[in-house]
């Protein structure tokens, strides 16, 4: 059916008798599509004719809140005809602030599929000397996928995060970093409970996650922070949410408006039927038949295809060619290209397609995924079609810009589409409604387990969902990729104190480093928005700004998005939910002095009588120096602990005085080093944040209960514990050096409020009072309540030495001199050169580059193109040419279709096989002493030709090593130590690399496993070819999850031939490798401590020098 109401019917039928002619099928597909809530936000540009305000404890404040928005209304639009609207009510806030003069910083483009603004970036040189400064663009974008991840979880999630990515992308940005969201009803519900027409609760959060880190893990995404909330609401409609960030420089991006004759191109994937009705189906609310009928609505990822396009889109000569870009998302063609320009005519029979067999209206409406619009000049076509096709991607001219400003489709010579613009854009029949806020009771029942002894109570918070961990689900996604994330998602030594928010490096590269960081958290609460929408909003406003000042930026500086997710809006009272969130989040923008500049609304969260819990979820964005950032775990002993409040008023709203007071205060303090740690209170209160701050690196605290029990935060009863569990959104516990923090509240006014409530301590409990808090109980309940659905170890792992004890020989070290210079191989070149391989997959080889320049290597990508068999037989021989010119040549990891059966190194190892890469292969290894190096799916594919353990390529046979899947099950991405074994390979000639020398490394695979047979295992330690294995905190080799992470035999991590000049390893050595001495860092990964400088890439580069 439509999406259409019958006022649009009617607004059609009225349309097309002034054309004098029946729509055709495919002009009223493509009108459904074009003007449904997805695409044109019908339900936020409704005309709201009254709103009224329900007597009530808080009356008073929405009345004033609803004032302050009719007054700037008359001065923002005074003399014109601006109907209210929630989406007026979204906007107003950015356009206040920005008359101020307080958003100076926005860049406003006709092309708004992401919010985007100026800053300022800093260079730095290979040694970390600053050289300059460029601007850039700092992009972001929100994006839910609730309609397709409730009724196929894993495409679903998937193409939420494809579709974030691509909405950035079409603003020529690089994404760096993702932030996922989600929220899901009771996991622990029977299967035989599960509601009709529902898929039961635990295996849509489980096939959402395979998904969404499936698509993320591909493409080579750093997934920043994962958090999911649980409330029964969610059982109308999950919530998938995908938050993004990218950049580019401002330099490579050219933006202008279409002129008649330009030409639009459609790069990417081809077009199928999957995602047919897409934005329509999601602009309904669900019904029992929605799981069963709605499939097909679903799209269908595919990463490794949108990875190229984001290598196509990071070349400036290729950016410089677009003229205006938009992406392929909802509405397919009929949007993607529709938007482009007022005047359009678009050859449907041009469009490449994954099938034949579509008709017209089937092209024009599809949603497949991974596919990209772009306005060029006609005589830059050529141009940009070649560059597409070198990055290994179809590109087509489907479309011409016109001056007739009508929307134009044809299809096999006829003319299906033939719509005037205005019309078009009328988005439909205009809407009106009545709006009724309601008031929320007096108190707001944060309580849990208030009716337990103390310590059960503690423990209790602990294993609360609203608190509990979530490592087994955070650990799918790729925390690290990238070589820039200044905080990994868990932080301390036993990566326990999971950081409130992301930060990372600008990616300026290849060939620049920067100390510039962007932040990014995210604030929500779903118990308080079921109890009030309107304070919900203002509190995850806060919540959102106090953790950018908690990672060390500065909130004031900070821009927001919001997104928000509501009931169908059937009545009255329902359309006061969103005004209500907006009228708090309004008011919240205007007391922090900042402003939301982007959103996205989704308002289908109904399933019969159950609808979502009124959301609105605040993103904060900000840029701060790498120096600034910190962690939240507990860093030394002793420290003084000290409570930062930001209070509420009596309408319990918060004092964004005393917030701005506290801003203020901090960031001074944080000038002189005296900051160590910082962690907002949030749900949980006190007690659930100074106990994540205290796993991390198993840092005990000692309360005070004098400074304590003088807490009583406004609104939260007579609870004698409330200011130790009440969830105080706007504050923050810090770890500061006790002398300084005695210092500088004697001088500073502005911390006049602030409280010291303890210190750290050397024993890993927590005291208050008579109460003693164990730190290993705490973290067994804080992990119980999840550790079924997401396992954070294999069920056949234990907590003790005893399982899986190594035997004497798989325990010794093997030490030897330094290896022979090479002796068939030309050093005369001041820089070896080092030869990368991009495969379909690969993901890593930035990376890697980064790494070998970083250590004084020349590189070279060579992209294995496989459109064709001439692009193929091509590109063979242009990879076996630059193996004949390099000294080493590197394998990057990366992914293939989920890491399906062997992964994307059945893909590599087939083409090392081919003739020509294989002698060139073998003469490079056997004739020339060059090296060879293999991380992550690169060392599978090395292990599956042969070159390790046995250094020649050689067909498969059931005695060889390989790699499978993880013993727990799924994808880890984690800091892991592991231990040089074995130095007598080029590749540990370095500092730092001796035998028995331990690395922290990160790790990110669902196939890491080293399998191979005892004896075989005995003769490669014999020989000094295991190079690396997986130790526990003592140092010793271990099969104990998660010190060894997948279950690998004999702890193996790397692996060499029995030269040592060809390595494959699963450990990501190159995403820590930095500009101090040595590779080493002061800023990457922060908060792991420990060596994580593995610097085999300079061991490699020296072997030549």
């Amino acid at each position: 059916g439509l999406a259409m109401d019958d006022a649009d019917i009617v607004f059609l039928q009225q349309y097309f008798q002034k054309e004098g002619r029946d729509p055709t099928e495919t002009e009223i597909r493509v009108l459904d599509t074009y003007w449904s809530d997805h695409c044109r936000h019908t339900t936020f540009n409704t005309i709201l004719d009254s709103i009224d305000v329900e007597d009530g404890p808080y009356a008073e404040t929405v009345r004033e809140a609803l004032n302050v928005y009719t007054n700037l209304r008359a001065e923002l639009h005074s003399g014109r005809d601006k109907p209210v609207t929630l989406m007026d009510m979204a906007v107003i806030g950015a356009k206040a602030l920005r008359k101020r003069g307080l958003l100076d910083d926005l860049e406003e483009s006709a092309e708004i599929n992401a919010c985007s603004i100026f800053i300022d970036v800093t260079l730095l040189d290979e040694h970390g000397a600053r050289s300059g400064t460029e601007s850039w663009l700092l992009m972001f974008k929100n994006e839910t996928h609730n309609h397709p991840t409730e009724i196929e979880p894993f495409g679903g999630a998937a193409t939420c995060i494809g579709g974030a990515i691509r909405d950035p992308l079409s603003g020529r940005a690089w994404v760096y970093q993702a932030l996922r969201v989600t929220g899901a009803g009771d996991l622990t519900v029977p299967l035989k409970d599960t509601l009709p027409g529902k898929l039961p609760q635990i295996s849509l959060t489980r096939g959402a996650a395979a998904g969404f880190s499936a698509y993320g893990n591909q493409i080579g995404l750093t997934t920043g922070q994962v958090v999911e909330y649980y409330d029964p609401g969610f059982l109308a409609k999950r919530m998938e949410l995908g938050a993004v960030i990218a950049a580019t420089p401002v330099s490579s991006v050219v933006r202008e408006e279409p002129e008649a004759g330009d030409v639009v191109i459609m790069v990417g994937g081809g077009t199928g039927r999957d995602g047919i009705g897409g934005a329509t189906g999601s602009s309904k609310a669900h019904t029992a038949e929605s799981v069963t009928e709605a499939g097909a609505e679903v799209q269908k990822g595919n990463a490794v295809e949108e990875r190229k396009i984001q290598r196509l889109f990071r070349d400036p000569a290729v950016t410089r060619l677009i003229r205006r870009c938009n992406d392929f998302g909802a509405g397919g063609v009929s949007v993607a290209v529709g938007e482009l320009a007022p005047s359009l005519d678009i050859d449907l029979s041009a469009v490449p397609k994954k099938y034949e067999g579509l008709n017209g209206t089937e092209l024009a409406i599809s949603e497949s995924q991974e596919r990209m619009a772009v306005v060029v000049r006609e005589k830059d076509a050529a141009a940009f079609i070649a560059a597409a096709n070198r990055e290994n991607l179809n590109a087509a001219v489907i479309a011409r810009v016109t001056d007739t400003g009508r929307l134009v489709m044809r299809w096999q010579g006829d003319t299906i589409v033939n719509i005037d613009r205005e019309f078009l854009d009328t988005a439909g029949a205009k809407r009106n409604a009545s709006v009724t806020i309601c008031q929320p009771s007096a108190e707001w029942n944060w309580q849990i387990a208030a009716d337990k002894p103390f310590a059960d109570r503690w423990y209790s918070v602990l294993s609360d969902l609203s608190v509990a961990s979530q490592r087994g689900l955070t650990e799918q996604f790729d925390g690290s990729i990238g070589s820039s994330s200044i905080l990994f998602p868990a932080g301390g030594s036993f990566q326990a104190t999971p950081e409130c928010g992301m930060a990372a490096r600008i990616p300026v590269g290849p060939g620049k480093e920067t100390s510039t960081v962007s932040l990014m958290t995210m604030g929500y609460d779903p118990k308080a928005a079921s109890w009030s929408p309107f304070h919900a909003a203002q509190y995850a406003v806060l919540e959102s700004l106090v953790k950018i000042l908690a990672l060390g930026g500065d909130p004031r500086t900070a821009r927001l998005t919001f997104q928000e997710y509501f009931e169908r809006t059937s009545s009255p009272e329902a359309w006061g939910k969103p005004a209500a969130a907006l009228l708090g989040a309004l008011q919240a923008q205007l007391g922090a002095g900042t402003a939301s500049i982007g959103g996205k609304d989704s308002m289908s969260g109904t399933f019969h009588d159950i609808t979502v819990p009124p959301t609105l979820i605040s993103f904060a964005v900000a840029v701060t120096d790498q120096q600034k950032v910190r962690g939240g775990a507990f860093t030394g002993v002793g420290n003084a602990i000290v409570l930062v409040q930001t209070p509420w008023k009596k309408d319990r709203t918060p004092d964004w005085n005393v917030f701005h007071k506290n801003t203020e205060a901090l960031l001074a303090l944080a000038e002189t080093g005296s900051v160590h740690a910082a962690y907002p209170v949030t749900a949980g209160g006190i007690a659930a944040a100074v106990t994540k701050m205290a796993f991390g690196n198993r840092i005990g605290a000692a309360l005070d209960t004098v400074p304590l029990s003088t807490l009583q935060p406004q609104g939260f009863g007579n609870d004698p514990a409330a200011a130790l569990f009440a969830p105080c959104y706007g504050s923050l516990i810090l770890e500061v050096s006790s002398a300084d923090i005695l210092a500088f509240s004697a001088n500073c006014p502005e911390a006049s409020n602030w409280k010291v409530i303890g210190k750290t301590l050397l024993d890993p409990v927590i005291t208050y009072g008579e109460h003693t808090i164990n730190l290993d109980r705490a973290q067994t309940e804080w992990e119980r309540p999840l550790a079924k659905v997401f396992p954070p170890v294999s069920s056949t792992n234990a907590a003790d030495s005893s399982v899986g004890e190594l035997p004497s020989w798989a325990l010794n070290l093997v030490k030897a001199g330094k290896p022979d210079a090479p002796a068939g191989i030309s050093t005369a070149k001041a820089k070896p050169l080092v030869v990368l391989p991009v495969f379909p997959g690969t993901n890593c080889e930035y990376d890697m580059a980064r790494a070998f320049a970083l250590s004084g290597a020349e590189t070279r990508l060579v992209v294995l193109r496989n459109r064709t068999a001439a692009d193929l037989e091509e590109s063979l021989a242009e990879l076996a040419s630059a193996i004949q010119d390099a000294q080493i040549l590197a394998f990057s990891g990366g992914f293939s279709a989920g890491d399906e059966p062997d992964g994307s190194g059945k893909f590599i190892a087939n083409i090392l096989r081919e003739q020509v890469i294989a002698d060139r292969i073998m003469d490079l290894a056997g004739n020339r002493d060059g090296l060879i190096l293999g991380i992550c799916n690169g060392f599978q594919a090395l292990i599956k030709v042969g070159l390790i353990p046995y250094g020649e390529i050689r067909e498969p046979s059931a005695d060889m090593p390989t790699l499978t899947y993880n013993t727990v099950g799924r994808h880890i991405s984690r800091f892991v130590r592991t231990r040089i074994t074995s130095d007598k390979s080029p590749w540990a000639s370095g500092t730092g690399l001796a035998a028995g020398s331990i690395h922290e490394i990160p790790v990110s695979h669902g196939e890491g496993r080293v399998i191979l047979d005892a004896g075989l295992a005995e003769k490669l330690f014999a020989n000094g070819q295991v190079f690396t294995q997986y130790v526990d905190r003592s140092g010793k080799p271990t099969m104990v999850e998660p010190d060894n992470p997948n279950g690998s035999l004999f702890a193996i991590e790397g692996l060499t031939d029995e030269t040592g000049r060809i390595l494959g390893k699963m450990g990501h050595s190159e995403r820590a490798i930095d500009t101090e001495p040595g590779g080493k860092t002061r800023h990457l990964f922060k908060n792991i401590p420990g060596d994580t400088c593995e610097n085999i890439f300079a061991a490699g580069v020296r072997y030549f020098l």
